[in-house]
């Protein structure tokens, strides 16, 4: 059986990870949502266990401390982290895990799984994605601006990644992500074993 692979999705904050992770994992339900630990508090709608696991920061340092998370990061003075234990046991019964996280815990998890599939989704416009931010209106108008800020400088970051999807529409931008999985599935290095097979028949 092949190993599972590792989709990991980030960009910009605003720019729509979460929304086309849903409908990719709507349209494809073998595939396996990894749910991220975080300090922040939960925002309208958020469930426990669905959306993150909220910890407090006490929590979170121990689990720090024991090298329980695969990556984490500090960001806008709050904690995010993957705890490993569930992608490792996903990955290892060949399920695809989508990873949906931000820029500096997608380049911890790049050294970590450099086999990986790093997947960077962007705006169609930064018009677009401040109006996206605005939108949400759940930040102060200085957190809005500290995030605008934000995003123009992770947009250096996307020469680190293997993909580029323009979230411009959702469904196609879904689409995208699934056809992206599908090729990478493909990939002569990740099926030696069924050529080895083929090879002995």
């Amino acid at each position: 059986m092949n190993k599972g692979i590792l989709i990991v999705i980030s960009g910009p904050s605003g720019a729509g990870k979460g929304t086309i992770c849903k409908e990719v994992l709507k349209r494809d339900p073998s595939l396996c949502l990894s749910v991220s630990a975080t300090t922040r508090k939960p925002r309208s709608g958020e469930k426990e266990g669905v959306n993150y696991y909220f910890l407090d920061k006490a929590e979170f340092e121990e689990m720090i401390k024991n090298d329980q998370f695969l990556e984490w990061a500090e960001v806008y003075g709050n904690y995010y982290g993957t705890p490993k234990s569930y992608v490792e046991e996903k990955l290892k019964e060949g399920r695809e895990v989508i990873l949906e996280i931000d820029i500096q815990g997608a380049m911890k998890a790049r050294e970590k799984f450099p086999d990986g599939v790093f997947i960077f989704i962007v705006p169609p416009s930064m018009d677009e994605l401040e109006k996206r931010i605005k939108g949400r209106a759940t930040e102060t108008d200085e957190e809005i601006k500290l995030r605008f800020s934000k995003a123009f400088s992770e947009l250096k970051y996307i020469t680190k990644y293997d993909y580029i999807v323009v979230n411009d529409a959702v469904s196609e931008a879904a689409q995208k992500v699934l056809a992206i999985i599908t090729a990478e599935k493909c990939k002569v290095e990740r099926n030696l074993d069924l050529y080895l097979r083929l090879e002995n028949v």
